[in-house]
């Protein structure tokens, strides 16, 4: 088939499977790379060619997506031995891992020298919007390489964002949106548990929020999954503690205070410290009901 796109996707997990899926088309041969062969088994059942390395993505796609768990990981798929480094086809390098700005400048250099532009391109939105195709996309690089990939985000998500012409930019902006999210969790679910040991109804109390100036994307889609006791976000609370201790370092090297944000972030701290790390952030609200002594559940749990 003529007009084939070679795209590649590194990193197969909650929030890059569901991303990488919205990329399979008539159009594209999708080349994927994950170190878990079952992430890897569906995406070949359904016409994706399965790479042994990220070099091996980069020797067969011109266009390369990474969705991946940190910094160390993000510097070795691109630079390091069997990296995109060493790949013969790549021209553009959409890093989607929140990483700050530090580390994907310095990846952006290094894939610079072999001619590789990279696009710094976190997502917003959680793996609910992944899988619905309405996360939010930002993109910070080189003009021309951001409209090679903009038709892509725009497959993959519902609006891009250009934050500006250098990488690290629209890491800096996920960062603010994750320091919000991060600091908006802990207010509302202190909040809602000061109420619920009063003797209010949570049910009451979240229709009341959301009817009012208190709510945000935490009340509208996680508290309920709180009161109902499913705790099933998707995202797990190792994330939002790397990503508010990223943040918060890029605050301080920008001289700019965050007496609040430095709060909430200890809450965080606390509860990936105490082995919670890898549950859903919704059970972020076990620690404030054990402090209050109460339970946020709904009526019909």
């Amino acid at each position: 088939m003529s007009n084939v796109t070679n795209i590649g996707f590194l990193g197969l997990g909650q929030m890059g499977a569901p991303m990488a899926m919205r990329l399979i088309a008539e159009d594209v041969r999708l080349h994927v790379y994950d170190p878990r062969p079952e992430a890897v088994a569906d995406f070949v059942a359904k016409g994706a060619i399965a790479c042994a390395s990220p070099a091996a993505v980069a020797d067969a796609a011109e266009i390369v997506f990474a969705c991946l768990p940190n910094g160390k990981v993000s510097e070795a798929v691109a630079t390091g031995p069997g990296g995109v480094i060493e790949g013969r086809a790549l021209r553009v390098y959409a890093e989607m891992s929140t990483i700050g700005k530090r580390t994907v400048a310095g990846i952006a250099t290094a894939l610079g020298g072999r001619g590789v532009s990279l696009v710094d391109a976190p997502v917003s939105g959680g793996p609910s919007g992944a899988r619905a195709g309405t996360l939010a996309m930002l993109a910070a690089g080189a003009p021309a390489a951001v409209a090679t990939l903009r038709p892509w985000l725009g497959r993959i998500g519902r609006r891009v964002f250009v934050l500006g012409e250098e990488p690290g930019q629209a890491q800096i902006m996920k960062l603010v949106n994750n320091l919000i999210f991060a600091a908006n969790m802990v207010s509302t679910l202190e909040g809602l548990s000061m109420g619920a040991k009063a003797g209010l109804d949570p049910d009451t109390m979240l229709e009341m929020v959301n009817a009012g100036t208190g709510r945000s994307m935490v009340s509208e889609q996680i508290i309920s999954q709180v009161l109902s006791r499913r705790f099933s976000f998707g995202a797990a609370i190792a994330v939002v503690d790397k990503d508010v201790t990223l943040g918060l370092a890029e605050a301080a090297a920008l001289n700019v205070p965050m007496w609040g944000l430095e709060q909430a972030a200890r809450v965080w701290r606390f509860a990936a410290s105490q082995g919670a790390g890898g549950n859903d952030i919704s059970e972020l609200a076990r620690f404030m009901e054990g402090w209050a002594g109460v339970e946020l559940r709904g009526r019909g749990e």
